[in-house]
């Protein structure tokens, strides 16, 4: 089948696919419309207090990445702790469930980060809106050009975020373990190509372990393949190493599999300490998250954070093997939306805007934390996991979802997603999957 072919099959396909979705979301409309009603009946009847004035004043906090949850959750924590909260995304999401949030008290759209324009519409909400601080929420593609935006910015706020060089250190996969490595810090063995060939040539055979290639850019499609090479034919090695786009203009490295239970953890740093740390157990989709004790995990971060003097905010993913050992197999410099384990958390907020104080980790009563749209989805898929997935809302929160916040709950199934489900239907453009974490169609190349 030619490239040509396929990718009309793909587009025709997105029409049912697309009109499909719509209507199961739809379908749930009026049971979320009494969710609603009944969470602004409580309200009218048991106001909510508002929030009291912050230690040390009130400030204006911007924060980017609109779309996605982590943000959302950043927002409340920030107006639950007395501060004013400025929202911004692009004009593809400028449907966005969150700017719906009574959290949220001014929402903007700005240009695509990539965009020649981003920055000066940045300086613009901060002269405006009069923001102190900026937190950038950032997607794979963002966080440096946020970087970018840092000095300009702090002409008028401070930004909580990392510097261009060291942004291009951790966000890049064979530098990151180049890094850590110097630290003494575990990582896997980790070399760089820039073409299929350099697979081909790569010396296996004097090597113990299995190896996967990963790319240096993010992928939200190709990062899900972790097959092992060699494959068992130096042809089939070659086949798939000539599957995958390596080029010089977009590197990506062979890696030594590590096998064990993967982690992944969110810290925020001010000044090289460590202000806010969660860690729990990895999954393919990273839609549910519970936090677990790692004591030897946290070392490595806090280390890690001290020795490269970072701010900002920085998540990691760890392998630890069966034996104890434990390995860094990369760093992404942003929001992880293990963020949300923080959703009832009084401190997080300081925790960003001050430096010092005692580590911010998720209290004891935090409940994992799930979204509802995506068990339903997965019992769908899978009917026999029903009382899996009862259990996991029984026993968690949903990310979105807060009594005295319904809208964005509301909006994100009723507003936002069909939103983007329609642009994608008018342009018959294909996505894979709707992530409802990060309020996205996953798309063939997308960020």
């Amino acid at each position: 089948m030619s490239a040509g072919s396929a990718g009309w099959r793909a587009r025709a396909w997105t029409v049912p696919k697309t009109l499909a979705t719509l209507g199961l979301l739809q379908a749930t409309l009026p049971l979320d419309v009494a969710l609603v009603v009944a969470a602004e009946v409580r309200t009218r009847l048991h106001p909510v207090p508002p929030p009291a004035e912050p230690v040390g004043g009130r400030k204006t906090v911007l924060l980017s990445g609109g779309k996605m949850t982590k943000a959302l959750q950043l927002a409340r924590s920030f107006h639950a702790a007395g501060h004013r909260v400025v929202l911004v995304e692009s004009g593809r999401y400028r449907l966005t469930a969150h700017r719906f949030s009574r959290a949220v008290d001014a929402f903007h759209v700005v240009p695509e980060a990539d965009s020649p324009g981003y920055v000066d519409a940045l300086v613009d909400v901060v002269r405006r809106e009069g923001v102190d601080v900026y937190v950038p929420v950032c997607s794979p593609l963002s966080s440096r050009y946020d970087a970018l935006a840092k000095p300009v910015l702090e002409q008028w706020c401070e930004v909580v975020h990392g510097d261009a060089d060291v942004i291009d250190t951790v966000d890049d996969k064979a530098a990151f373990a180049e890094a850590a490595e110097k630290l003494g810090l575990g990582v896997p063995d980790t070399h760089r190509v820039t073409s299929p060939e350099e697979v081909e040539r790569f010396d296996f055979a004097s090597r113990d372990d299995d190896y996967v290639l990963k790319s240096i850019p993010y992928d939200p499609v190709n990062r899900l393949d972790l097959t092992r090479l060699p494959r068992p034919t130096a042809a089939g090695t070659a086949a798939f190493a000539r599957s995958k786009p390596i080029s010089e203009a977009n590197p990506w490295i062979l890696q030594a599999f590590v096998p064990g239970k993967e982690y992944c953890t969110h810290g925020t740093a001010r000044d090289g300490r460590l202000q806010v740390y969660a860690c729990c157990e990895s999954s393919a989709s990273q839609l549910n998250y519970e936090a677990v004790d790692k004591p030897e995990i946290q070392a490595w971060v806090t280390r890690f954070v001290e020795e490269l003097g970072l701010t900002g905010q920085y998540s990691f993913d760890f392998i630890e093997t069966p034996d104890g050992g434990l390995s860094a197999i990369e760093c992404n410099p942003r929001t992880h939306s293990a963020i949300t384990m923080f959703y009832d958390h009084p401190d997080l907020a300081r925790a960003y805007l001050e430096t010092g104080g005692p580590l911010v980790t998720p209290t004891a009563a935090s409940r994992p934390t799930y979204w509802l749209y995506h068990e339903v989805w997965q019992l769908l898929r899978h009917p026999r996991e029903l009382r899996a997935r009862l259990a996991v809302v029984a026993g968690g929160k949903d990310a979105v979802w807060d009594r005295a916040d319904p809208w964005p709950f509301f909006a994100l199934q009723h507003v936002h997603l069909p939103s983007l489900l329609l642009q994608n239907l008018v342009r018959l453009r294909p996505w894979v999957k709707i992530d409802v974490n990060i309020g996205k169609l996953v798309e063939p190349g997308g960020d």
